[in-house]
């Protein structure tokens, strides 16, 4: 039996080789990993010995040749196969192990376009897909975690069908994985991103036990490796739903930097939220907001969770809480409580993967574009269109109102008061509405929203929504402006004397 160990990933070579050559395996290799495994007293056979031919043009060629990819695509079962490779004299190859140049890697450390021209594999990929098309005769491993199954199923005579078929799925996924990420990069460096194909690559990370109900399959994909690195459960099982609640609370969490932020949010939408002078303070207030909402709702924690703040949460039902991290105490406080579940990512503060695009799929495709930005300078660059001016504590609510407004389903209407949001209206068919729903529900729950300031993540187009805030008791507004009837909307706000600020930017969230 034959192997060909061509890898750039080194890690764990040497052993798997070993392996194998113990199980009486012959080994053909390639470059730095026959030199590696040369250096480690294995014996070894180089390429070339094979191919009757050096490797030329700098190592562009290789391993494209009759003789590699004859022994890997011949089948075992057709004895017109077989004579053939006997008359040209061709070798089987039984196993390939490959993992490809780095491309990744290369186009994070480097924008020199002729070395990432050099870092993209030809050889490597033909040979994992020649390996994976004949995959019934030849062992096609891809991956270095595959390494010690591999040895122990053909220790144990348990490299089946079955055994192989999955090797091979593994395979045409790295292949496809590693075509797309070179496309979307081309793409990326000269066509702004948007070729005439867009390809989307996620690794699985869990299953989910199902997806936003009981008769849907779910599961979570990554990009990269954000959630590998950052998504470590401690107690429970995320859920389909628990995900994209996760998603929309962390985002809203995130936004403040290094400030102690706490978000509730329920069924995606924020319910509760504050930014203290910590982090107990901090989710007192949100709590305060919509207490009943926030029953079984998921609650994101912009740091580090410690006892005398898992106590106060403890005091309902919550059915998520996402942190920077839990103290251990913090953690013991939850253990009681079947239901809840834990999730932290191991660090001082919330962390975003930063992802530069966004997507939404419809009926028969998705809709595809750059990634929405609620940047700090938006407030603090904003225009004073009004003859009132906000005090500095109305800056900060006018903040923290823009940027959650901004990260709520539209239309949307956020009102802050000393930096802890008392109203929010959301996902309505009108601003006016979404303004009203918000003051409703505030009066239900006994909130005071006079002195409050106000966001609107899109313009207003009538003055009626100003109107309305002032008759609320409202004293400053932030919105993008942009309406025909904007000298309308900055009229009502004189007319209050209302602080009215226009940043230029919307952000309209469907």
């Amino acid at each position: 039996m034959r192997a060909l160990l061509s890898v750039s990933d080194k890690s764990g070579i040497v052993e798997f080789a070993r392996g194998l050559v113990e199980l009486g395996w012959e080994i053909v290799s390639t470059g730095g990993t026959y030199r590696t495994l040369r250096e480690a007293g294995l014996p070894v056979i180089e390429i070339d010995e094979v191919t009757k031919f050096p490797e030329c043009f700098d190592g562009r060629v290789k391993t494209l040749n009759p003789y590699v990819h004859g022994g890997i695509l011949h089948r075992r079962d057709l004895p017109s196969h077989r004579q053939q490779a006997e008359e040209l004299g061709i070798t089987g190859i039984d196993l390939v192990c490959v993992n490809l140049y780095p491309f990744k890697a290369t186009i994070e450390r480097t924008d020199d376009f002729d070395e990432i021209i050099e870092n993209i594999d030809i050889g490597g990929p033909t040979m994992v897909r020649s390996a994976a098309k004949n995959f019934r005769d030849v062992l096609i491993v891809t991956e270095t975690e595959d390494y010690d199954a591999v040895l122990e199923a053909l220790r144990a005579g348990k490299d089946d069908e079955a055994f192989r078929r999955d090797l091979m799925i593994k395979a045409f996924e790295h292949t496809a994985a590693y075509d797309a990420m070179i496309a979307n990069y081309m793409n990326q460096r000269f066509h702004d991103g948007f070729g005439r194909y867009q390809f989307l690559s996620g690794k699985k990370v869990f299953d989910t036990r199902y997806g936003e109900n009981p008769h849907q399959q779910g599961a979570l994909y990554e990009f990269g490796d954000f959630f590998s690195r950052h998504f470590h459960t401690l107690k429970g099982e995320a859920s389909f739903n628990n995900l994209t609640d996760i998603n929309g609370a962390v985002k809203i969490a995130a936004a403040f930097g290094d400030e102690p932020a706490v978000c509730i949010v329920k069924h995606g939408n924020p319910c509760g939220f504050a930014v203290k002078e910590n982090l107990l303070e901090s989710y007192t207030e949100a709590l305060k907001c919509d207490p009943v909402s926030a029953f079984g709702g998921v609650v994101a924690v912009n740091g580090i969770v410690d006892e005398t703040l898992a106590r106060k949460m403890n005091e309902i039902f919550l059915e998520v809480i996402i942190a920077g991290d839990f103290t251990p105490e913090a953690v013991e406080v939850f253990a009681a409580k079947k239901r809840i579940k834990l999730f932290a990512q191991k660090s001082e503060r919330l962390l975003l993967a930063g992802d530069r695009t966004d997507f939404k799929h419809i009926d028969g495709g998705f809709v595809y574009q750059t990634a929405d930005c609620i940047c700090d300078n938006e407030v603090k660059q904003a225009k004073q269109v009004s003859k009132s001016a906000a005090t500095e504590q109305e800056m900060k609510d006018l903040e923290i109102a823009w940027k959650v407004a901004g990260l709520t389903k539209s239309n949307c209407v956020v009102y802050v008061k000393d930096s802890a949001m008392v109203a929010v209206g959301m996902g309505m068919t009108s601003r006016v509405d979404a303004a009203q729903c918000a003051l409703k529900k505030a009066k239900e729950m006994g909130l005071d929203v006079r002195g409050a300031a106000m966001a609107s993540e899109a313009f207003f187009p009538f003055r009626d929504s100003i109107d309305a805030a002032a008759e609320a008791g409202v004293r400053a507004v932030i919105e993008p402006g942009g309406s025909i009837r904007d000298e309308e909307v900055i009229a009502a706000a004189d007319e209050h004397g209302i602080a009215l600020y226009f940043t230029g930017v919307r952000h309209f969230l469907h």
